[in-house]
């Protein structure tokens, strides 16, 4: 345990400059080094946006971006999930009419949106940068239950498909069946560590496993590069399958042996350092994982709300002196 590690994300200053990412015909993603990404597809008539950035100054970044290859008109938002770095950039788009997510999802913000918000806010300062802009918290306009399909026109579509609890209670893939490209949003990352803060840790598997069932050719995760090639992807799937595993085995393991919530993290921390440790955001997520684990082993079913004050304790319980 280390004590210098600074609170979640506070001391990452590191501007990050997201590149456009031409993935597929009229498909394209919005790749940071370890930030959030996002993306688009154009249509015949209008352009569909997976998840927004965290602030409308940040979209705005984005917007330009959009702009640079296609100036029709931005219809539809679809949110992947719910946590405020992806969400909240949403009014930067004015022409928007319709925003997409899964009942899991409307029901996450309806219950802790506002605490998400605010909690996220002390832990990504910099992602934050424009905060004030924010008009308030980004509904959903149209919600499904399992499955939604948007028409592109000339016989394309984008598939939305809430496949099973992961990352969260709402979690949606975009799938672009005729080029096989997946925004997979959080359900898998490429290198980066996986927050499981507000997870469904034992459902996630399966969750992952019904990705890689769709076999994506081409793979934009929540945070790190394009997966290029099923082998890849498959590749990126089975990793982060592996962070959760290790994770919950350790926890197991810990609660076998009566340890404290901080017995749990040292021992979570030993275990998969040496194999994740240098992956982006591994020191920001880990805390949180451990404590989400701990919850879930011991029958707590649903996450915890996270508050910036419930933030701030934990940390100082698993990593202050």
């Amino acid at each position: 345990m280390t004590a210098t590690v600074s609170f979640a994300s506070a001391s990452d200053t590191r501007e990050q400059k997201p590149r456009l990412q031409e993935l597929a015909p009229g498909a394209y993603g919005y790749i940071s080094d370890f930030d959030p990404n996002c993306g688009f597809v154009v249509g015949e008539e209008q352009v569909v946006l997976i998840d927004t950035r965290p602030t409308p100054r940040m979209a705005r970044d984005f917007l330009a971006a959009i702009r640079g290859v296609t100036d029709k008109p931005i219809r539809t938002i679809v949110l992947t999930h719910y946590h405020a770095v992806r969400v909240m950039g949403a009014s930067a788009f004015d022409e928007v009419q319709e925003i997409v997510a899964s009942n899991g999802t409307l029901d996450w913000i309806r219950t802790r949106g506002q605490a998400d918000f605010e909690s996220e806010v002390g832990r990504f300062p910099r992602l934050f940068a424009g905060v004030e802009e924010i008009p308030g918290l980004t509904f959903p306009t149209t919600v499904f239950e399992r499955e939604m399909t948007l028409p592109l026109g000339g016989g394309r579509e984008l598939r939305l498909m809430a496949l099973g609890r992961g990352h969260s209670s709402g979690d949606t893939v975009a799938w672009l069946p005729d080029s096989g490209l997946l925004f997979a949003g959080d359900v898998v990352e490429n290198h980066c560590g996986v927050y499981a803060g507000d997870a469904y840790i034992g459902d996630w598997a399966g969750t992952l496993d019904a990705v890689r069932a769709l076999q994506p050719r081409v793979l934009v995760p929540g945070r790190g590069a394009v997966l290029q090639g099923e082998a890849a992807c498959a590749e990126a799937i089975g990793l982060t399958k592996d962070f959760l595993s290790t994770l919950l085995d350790s926890v197991r393991a810990s609660i076998a042996a009566g340890e404290t919530l901080k017995g749990c993290f040292a021992r979570a921390e030993a275990a998969m350092t040496p194999r994740f440790g240098g992956w982006p955001v591994f020191q920001h997520v880990l805390p949180f994982d451990v404590s989400r684990a701990y919850d879930e082993l011991r029958g707590i079913e649903h996450p915890v709300v996270w508050t910036a004050e419930r933030d701030r304790e934990l940390w100082q319980v698993l990593r202050g002196t």
